[in-house]
């Protein structure tokens, strides 16, 4: 059987044209083979699958070309292009830094640096993983790399710039190569495709290169990986299944259960990840950056550049990020960076993914911090003018609330013509359906009650005692016994006639100390904000 080589080396780039997504390394390395403005060393530096180790070979290979074209791209045909592509020349030496990463094969090198070329022009040292070299090494090659011979290059490539002594950096020229667009990645993959007579969705070749994160190199590898695994049309499905990443359907289920309140579907989206076995740092980075698509939606929209979606995908997610606001989008997405980090020290993850699924559902059900504190402000100001609400409140924060009610049934005294007794106010339903009223709260509001009964008028302790600082419960709401005032005298017990008819200061003592329905406003905004409104001085 014939030997297999893999797609990575397969179609790994022979020529300046076909390196993908280094444009301006490119045209500068280029310009310098032209003009002849050739630097002593080069750094290539990027993630992994950018093309830094490939770059370094086809630069190698246009130094030392026997018919390069005007342009200065290599022929690839004569024997010194051969012999580089195939690793066997003289001229081109490369070595791993990982392997030979001490002081005596930094040694070896300055030793035979001074030797001329076999039959290329220039004699180019290519070093790997440059950063793996020690301090002493690095040390040893500094004389050599500031001042080499006529007719040397050194060339470096590395993953982790910082690692490298600054002295060394000095005495490069230095290039970042970028990440790989998705858009490359799955132009390549379409040709490979091509070329093996493969037939493939464009769905599952967007998967792949969203997978690969900028590297071409990893996108090929995990080409390479399917069309094993599968034969036939290749679609998402096949390319989710290999991968075991979960269908984006499973994402939309969670949108749409989350506006209808079915908190029921977090626990069996959990159950399906771990009962088939998924990855689940892999599903958080699918869930975030499904969170980070929607917000990119809200704030942009669908024409955004930076959006990369799929045709497929794209009216889905434009029906998700209706269900959601701008802010909760942030929300969202600020929980679940923090919960990333978290989620693979807990003791039992299944049960942190049902949480998070849980408090991410919860979201569409709670009131926006946003609205919450605008509303608190407006209250806070209304308390700080006359400690009453005024009879109009700017936007939606304008409630009408009833008018003490007056009880007109007064027993064996309608022919007397006895004034009628004032009542306790009766809260009305809010006109914003956004505020709670006690009422929908389930709380029991104060009924009108005869004058012919009425106790004598005292002042009543208020249920909420507001404030335009602090807006958590006090301590008589949590049901801490505070200790005992200190002992009134008893007034003296009022006569009939004063029974029937309160005094001008026992009203508005009792108006003073009556339950305000923005007091409970303020408990349930401190409760829903959780902590997060602290105390300002």
């Amino acid at each position: 059987m014939a030997h297999y080589q893999v797609l990575a080396r397969k179609y790994r780039p022979q020529s300046f044209t076909e390196v993908l997504g280094q444009p301006a390394i490119v045209t500068t390395l280029k310009n310098a083979i032209k003009m002849g403005r050739l630097a002593h060393a080069y750094l290539f530096c990027g993630s992994r699958g950018t093309g830094k180790t490939t770059l370094a070979r086809v630069f190698a290979k246009a130094l030392n070309c026997h018919e390069p074209s005007p342009d200065g791209e290599p022929c690839c045909r004569c024997s010194s292009c051969k012999e580089i592509a195939s690793g066997n020349s003289l001229d081109v030496l490369e070595i791993d830094g990982a392997s030979h990463r001490g002081i005596d094969d930094i040694r070896q090198i300055n030793e035979t640096v001074g030797y001329s070329s076999s039959s290329g022009k220039y004699k180019i040292y290519i070093i790997d993983e440059v950063h793996m070299l020690t301090k002493e090494a690095f040390n040893a090659l500094l004389k050599t790399l500031e001042e080499p011979p006529a007719k040397v290059l050194f060339i470096f490539a590395t993953t982790e710039p910082h690692k490298v002594l600054p002295t060394i950096l000095s005495r490069c020229q230095r290039f970042n190569l970028n990440r790989i667009p998705i858009g490359s990645i799955m132009d390549k993959l379409q040709r490979i495709a091509n070329e093996l007579h493969i037939e493939v969705e464009k769905e599952a070749l967007h998967l792949l290169a969203q997978r690969a994160d900028g590297g071409l190199r990893d996108a090929e590898s995990l080409f390479d990986q399917i069309i094993a695994f599968h034969e036939g049309r290749i679609t998402a499905e096949t390319v989710a299944s290999v991968l075991g990443i979960m269908p984006k359907s499973i994402l939309f289920t969670l949108d749409a259960a989350g506006k209808e309140g079915r908190f029921a579907i977090a626990f069996e989206i959990a159950h399906q990840i771990f009962s088939q076995g998924k990855d689940i740092s892999q599903f958080m980075e699918s869930i975030t950056e499904h969170f980070r698509t929607l917000l990119l939606i809200k704030i942009a929209g669908l024409e955004a550049p930076l959006l990369a979606l799929s045709e497929a995908d794209r009216p889905f997610y434009e029906n998700s990020a209706k269900l959601y606001t701008q802010e909760q989008c942030l929300t969202i997405l600020d929980f679940l960076i923090e919960s990333q980090q978290q989620i693979r020290f807990q003791a039992s993850p299944k049960i942190a993914l049902e949480a998070i699924l849980l408090r991410i559902i919860r979201t569409h059900q709670r009131l926006p911090i946003e609205f919450l504190v605008r509303r608190l402000n407006e209250l806070e100001q209304i308390v700080a003018g006359n400690g009453s609400p005024s009879s109009s409140l700017p936007g939606p924060v304008h409630t009408a609330i009833s008018e003490p009610k007056v009880a007109l049934k007064n027993v064996g005294q309608e022919s007397q013509g006895a004034p009628p007794s004032p009542a306790k106010p009766v809260f009305r339903a809010s006109s914003d359906a956004s505020i709670p009223t006690p009422i929908d709260l389930g709380i029991k509001t104060l009924q009108s009650v005869p004058a012919a009964i009425v106790a004598p008028p005292s002042p009543m302790k208020p249920a909420y005692q507001a404030t335009a600082e602090d807006p958590t419960p006090s301590p008589a709401d949590l049901g801490i016994k505070m200790p005992k005032a200190v002992p009134i005298a008893p007034a003296k017990t009022p006569t009939p006639h004063q029974q029937s008819i309160p005094s001008s200061e026992a009203k508005n003592q009792t108006s003073t100390h009556q339950p305000h329905r923005y007091d409970t406003l303020l408990q349930f905004a401190a409760v829903e904000l959780e902590g997060t409104v602290k105390k300002t001085h």
